[in-house]
């Protein structure tokens, strides 16, 4: 799935991060467990996870607009001022939507095989090296060292395993259904669970609905810059900047203020200021950032309010989360579109689990209510990646079944089939690692202590 979230901080003339559906993926992948034995490896699902940047959490007005009007809430800003794990409450809480999601996508997985009477031999959260396990009715369940994901193994290429290669309820000696509904098990799981995710939140908090207001926010002013140096505060709106007044078209508003400071360094920049109740301007001479363009310290975001909207009845409910979850699914697949259609840009904006659960730390600090949206994007996300036929992801294992079926029930050579899989694991794990490292180098109180 992809998140709009950046790796690392804002500039100060950059437009904060804001949680509202976005335009990238965060990815998982579906994996073969490596081995260093020449033989066989067990088959498995398993499933790494990276994401590219960016997360936006956001519920669309006209999905409301035949509701009457909510009580209003205060705004809040939704303003990221960079990626740090200061708050140990709220980063348990992303981490452990996280864990949940993942949990769900094996257990998919697990109980379509398990329920078919199919051989399972391991579940695991997490690759690499048992930190924790424990056995049960022939299967181990264990919590791994490295947190990229997690892994539902089967005994059918296993050498250590005490079932004949010939047993009907091996999962590779299943016909071609059985294995379709294994494999698709894990994607059906998460897009159930965020449908329940959007119910629940239907129900409990409402879902949140943006008012556009015309205008930019200042959320932050930073001590000691431009903006504080001339009179800037945190609260006031940005009307107009050089005399353009600044429409409702929220970040499209915080760009063109952000564009406008960046080519003026050093130059006077009039903005119309609304504070409280009083409009007046003010000049601000940006200061001159290392690379030529414009700074002033601030944090941007659209001028916006929220209100929340609770279904009145179990009728209104299922309506209104069905409209979310369907609204949701859209922006995730435009996102995977735009990813794939500008991956040139995007590559480096990739971003891993640290990055994940910081930003979903950022959710849970600003507003507890922002954890269902960002868990039901985050299952969506998952369920759409993982059915990309690449060699990695379950729509890989899909494929290949495919090719199978095609060849009249004629099975790939497994030399083949290994060579297939292992390809997409070594380059999901690298990357993994990569992301994992870059990320934690890229929080705020990392970032500090180099």
């Amino acid at each position: 799935m992809l998140l709009n979230f950046s790796a690392s901080p804002p500039s100060p003339s950059s437009p904060p991060l804001r949680f509202t559906t976005s335009k990238s993926p965060v990815f998982y992948s579906s994996l073969r467990p490596k081995t260093h034995s020449s033989k066989p490896p067990p088959s498995s699902l398993s499933h790494s996870l990276s994401a590219p940047s960016s997360l936006n959490l956001r519920c669309k007005d006209r999905l409301f607009s035949g509701y009457p009007p909510a009580k209003r809430l205060g705004f809040r800003s939704w303003a990221v001022p960079g990626l740090d794990f200061s708050s140990l409450e709220s980063v348990l809480e992303a981490a452990g939507v996280l864990t949940a999601i993942i949990i769900v996508h094996e257990s998919g997985h697990f109980l379509a095989a398990y329920l078919q009477g199919i051989h399972v031999s391991k579940f695991a959260v997490g690759f690499g090296p048992i930190l924790a396990k424990f056995n049960a009715n022939n299967v181990e369940y264990s919590l791994r060292a490295f947190p990229l994901g997690g892994f539902v193994g089967f005994p059918d290429n296993d050498p250590d395993s005490n079932i004949p290669v010939d047993d009907e309820n091996l999962l590779k000696n299943r016909p071609i259904l059985d294995r379709v509904i294994v494999i698709s098990a894990g994607v059906i799981a998460n897009i159930i669970f965020a449908y329940v995710i959007i119910f629940t939140q239907v129900l409990s908090v409402g879902l949140p609905v943006q008012e556009a207001f015309p205008g930019v926010l200042v959320p932050e002013v930073r001590p000691f810059s431009a903006a504080s140096r001339d009179g800037l505060l945190p609260g006031d709106i940005i009307l107009a900047i050089n005399g353009t007044k600044l429409p409702k078209t929220g970040t499209g508003a915080v760009i063109e203020v952000v564009d406008t400071i960046k080519k003026n360094p050093k130059r006077n920049v009039l903005l119309k200021i609304e504070r409280g109740k009083e409009d007046f301007d003010i000049a601000v001479v940006p200061d001159e950032n290392f690379d030529g363009t414009g700074k002033i310290g601030v944090q941007l975001s659209p001028n916006v309010k929220i209100t929340k909207v609770l279904a009145r009845n179990i009728f209104e409910a299922f309506n209104f989360a069905g409209q979310e979850f369907w609204g949701l699914s859209a922006n995730v697949l435009d996102s995977l579109k735009q990813t794939f259609m500008n991956f040139a840009q995007t590559a480096s904006k990739v971003s891993g689990p640290v990055a994940i659960i910081a930003v979903g730390a950022e959710v849970a600090r600003s507003n507890i209510d922002g954890l269902y949206q960002f868990a039901a994007i985050l299952n969506i996300n998952l369920a759409v990646i993982n059915l990309l036929p690449l060699p990695a992801l379950d729509g890989g294992s899909l494929a290949l079944i495919l090719i199978e079926a095609a060849r009249g029930g004629r099975k790939l050579p497994l030399e083949i089939e290994q060579r297939i899989m292992s390809s997409g694991i070594m380059l999901v794990v690298l990357l993994g690692l990569f992301l994992i490292v870059r990320d934690t180098l890229n929080l705020e109180f990392i970032r500090d202590l180099l």
